[in-house]
């Protein structure tokens, strides 16, 4: 069932997309719709379950994440297969997307990296998986259109991005 969704909650959508922010007072001066109005709006389509979750996009070459790898991915056939290599591509560190694919490969492996050395092991993680036959990765080399939620950092350790910006954990604040 669709959430009744009118003309302005359209133009306020639209602004967060646009000014990407989620700010009350963003959407009022992008729209001109009173900032009382935005907040009643924004907690409706929150309970309509039209925004499902507050997300923000992040410049990972900021985050210390600028290499982005693309990988095909042969495995073995037999019963269950995509369900358990799949599982244990999606585990392997920095790999944030993977999918199960019809045609001549199996997996698609997306994974944002902070160096070649992360590469490296990517690879050798990827070779460590006794139903891989065989991988072809490529590095991207522009980026045309990438919009990344910050749940992507979800798929990494905390020590991995501190090292990224060249940061030692400080074990003593754990």
């Amino acid at each position: 069932m669709n959430a009744d969704i009118d003309e302005r909650d359209v133009e306020i959508l639209l602004a967060i997309a646009t000014e990407q922010s989620p700010s009350t007072e963003t959407i009022h001066e992008a729209t001109g719709i009173p900032k009382s109005t935005v907040h009643y709006r924004l907690n409706s389509l929150r309970e309509d379950g039209v925004i499902a979750n507050d997300l923000f996009e992040l410049d990972l070459e900021q985050v210390g994440l600028e290499i982005t790898i693309i990988s095909e991915v042969w495995a073995e056939f037999d019963q269950g297969y995509h369900d358990r290599v799949g599982r244990t591509l999606s585990e392997i560190e920095g790999v944030n997307q993977v999918y199960f694919t019809m045609g001549d490969t199996d997996f698609v492996v997306i994974a944002r990296l902070s160096s070649r050395d992360t590469v490296v092991d990517l690879v050798e993680e990827y070779e460590s998986v006794d139903e891989i036959t065989r991988t072809s990765s490529k590095f991207v080399i522009t980026a045309i259109k990438d919009q990344t939620p910050i749940g992507l950092l979800a798929d990494y350790e905390k020590e991995t991005l501190l090292e990224a910006h060249g940061i030692e954990a400080d074990v003593s604040a754990e």
